[in-house]
C-alpha cells in the first residue's frame, strides 16, 4: 500500500508527516485490495486547516472525504471518520449482495 501526504499553500514538518500516514494506514483493514492513500492538507488559511483523504482500491470503488475545522488533527479524525463510514457501508452492500 503506497501512502502520499502531501501540502497544499505550506510545509508540513516529516514527523507530522510520519504521524498521518501512522493515522490513514489502519484504513486499510476495512477494504481488502488498497492500493493507495493520498492525503492532501490545504494550509491556505492558517487558522483553518483542511484534510482531504483519497483511498484508491483496487475495485471499482474509491473512497473520498474532506474536512475543514481549526484543528489539523481534529480535521484528520473527521476525515478518517467519513471514510470508515464509507467503507462500512460498501463492504455490508457487498456482503448483503451475494
Amino acid at each position: 500500500m503506497n501512502i502520499q501526504v502531501q501540502a497544499r499553500h505550506g510545509e508540513l514538518a516529516e514527523a507530522t508527516r510520519q504521524k498521518i500516514a501512522e493515522k490513514v494506514v489502519k484504513l486499510g483493514r476495512f477494504v481488502e485490495r488498497v492500493s493507495e492513500i493520498n492525503v492532501l492538507v490545504e494550509l491556505e488559511k492558517a487558522d483553518e486547516p483542511a484534510v482531504e483523504v483519497t483511498v484508491v482500491t483496487e475495485l471499482k470503488k474509491d473512497f473520498r472525504a474532506e474536512y475543514t475545522s481549526g484543528d489539523l488533527w481534529g480535521c484528520l479524525d473527521q476525515t478518517i471518520d467519513k471514510l470508515e463510514q464509507q467503507m462500512r457501508k460498501f463492504k455490508e452492500k457487498m456482503t448483503d449482495h451475494r
